[in-house]
């Protein structure tokens, strides 16, 4: 017996595994894209609460390319909302220079509050 046989009427090779032909299957290529922390915080999200849309983005081959784009959008929204947080709050380059202790504190704050808000919104929605 072959170790490798091609079917012609549907195109795909087959691998003998034992007694049996094992169709060769492979995902199809996909562009490598860097992820940041919200992309992987969404693939964890997404791999323990929405297993189909996982399954159906990994066997598509465009996993990668998805979690980029949520890792891009979830980031600058969280710029966005760091910038207007602080703009409301007064928090401005005068208080950093007159008392860094509080303009540290109040940045972090609201550092805090925009990853909430950034993860209740584009990550698990």
């Amino acid at each position: 017996m072959d170790k490798y046989i091609f079917d012609e009427s549907n195109g795909l090779w087959y691998e003998l595994q034992g007694d049996y032909y094992i169709p060769c299957l492979t995902l199809p290529a996909e562009e490598e894209k860097p992820i940041g922390l919200w992309g992987r915080r969404h693939l964890r999200y997404i791999k323990e609460h929405r297993k189909a849309l996982y399954s159906s983005l990994l066997l598509s081959g465009k996993l990668n390319s998805y979690l980029a784009d949520i890792d891009q959008q979830a980031q600058e929204q969280m710029d966005i909302i760091i910038q207007q947080m602080a703009q409301v709050q007064g928090v401005t380059e005068g208080l950093k220079a007159s008392d860094p202790m509080v303009w540290v504190g109040r940045m972090n704050n609201i550092q805090a509050c925009a990853m909430e808000i950034v993860n209740a919104e584009i990550i698990c929605a």
